[in-house]
């Protein structure tokens, strides 16, 4: 073939490479230095733009009305307003901004309050940037991001408290047949969609329906449900 047939198709690829717009992120902290730090690591990937900064909650509330945003990273101690007080208040603007937050404390009971509100990950700031990368990668595509840190919060949580977790269906009603289960299993893993869809020999649209499916069957509103009911259930004995 003439390689001036070829033309068309290489242009056409790499258009739509560039138009690919890349994950809008805000970090909110009161602490220059870590921002600056935060914003210069990440200003090397070219699929994530810091598109703002905010020293509080408050000033972060206020950028928000003029500019969108995918994933905000979301420091829990803050003058004026803190990051336990602006989450609700940025899933009640948009609730598919998907939240990090950022702390010092690696506090079971924190964790699993935040989770709660709607955050979807919990980082220490001594993460190294490649981990805060996977983050704000993995909670922009699969809406949470889970490490052994979350996991053993919600074990933890799961193991002091009984049926207030707002599961709707008994495990005798939910019913999952071995592929379900081992599906669920896999996710409490923190294996990725596509890692999942190869170990179990399926597409990863297939093993996203599996995923949404035990979220009806098991009266799941989100993943951070379902990894709880695998706990609470026995599906996973430790995390």
């Amino acid at each position: 073939m003439h390689p001036t047939l070829l033309e068309p198709k290489i242009t056409t690829i790499l258009m739509s490479q560039e138009s690919k717009e890349p994950i809008r992120v805000i970090i909110a902290d009161d602490h220059v230095l870590y921002r600056a730090g935060v914003k210069a690591a990440l200003s090397s990937k070219t699929d994530i733009k810091v598109i703002a900064e905010a020293d509080n909650g408050s000033h972060l509330l206020n950028l928000l009305k003029n500019i969108e945003v995918d994933v905000i990273l979301l420091d829990i101690q803050m003058p004026i307003m803190d990051g336990i007080a602006t989450l609700p208040e940025i899933k009640k603007i948009n609730p598919l901004i998907k939240v990090i937050m950022l702390t010092m404390v690696d506090d079971n009971s924190m964790i699993t309050k935040l989770m709660e509100l709607g955050a979807n990950s919990y980082l220490t700031k001594t993460s190294d940037s490649e981990i805060i990368y996977e983050a704000i990668k993995t909670c922009f595509e699969q809406e949470y991001y889970f490490n052994s840190m979350t996991n053993k919060a919600l074990l933890s949580n799961l193991k002091q408290r009984t049926p207030a977790i707002p599961q709707q269906l008994s495990p005798q009603d939910a019913q999952l047949n071995d592929k379900e289960t081992t599906i669920l299993r896999l996710m409490c893993e923190e294996k990725s969609t596509k890692e999942i869809a190869d170990m179990v020999e399926l597409s990863p649209r297939t093993v996203e329906a599996i995923r949404d499916r035990l979220k009806v069957k098991t009266g799941s509103k989100t993943t951070a449900g379902l990894i709880m009911y695998a706990v609470k259930h026995k599906i996973i004995e430790e995390l």
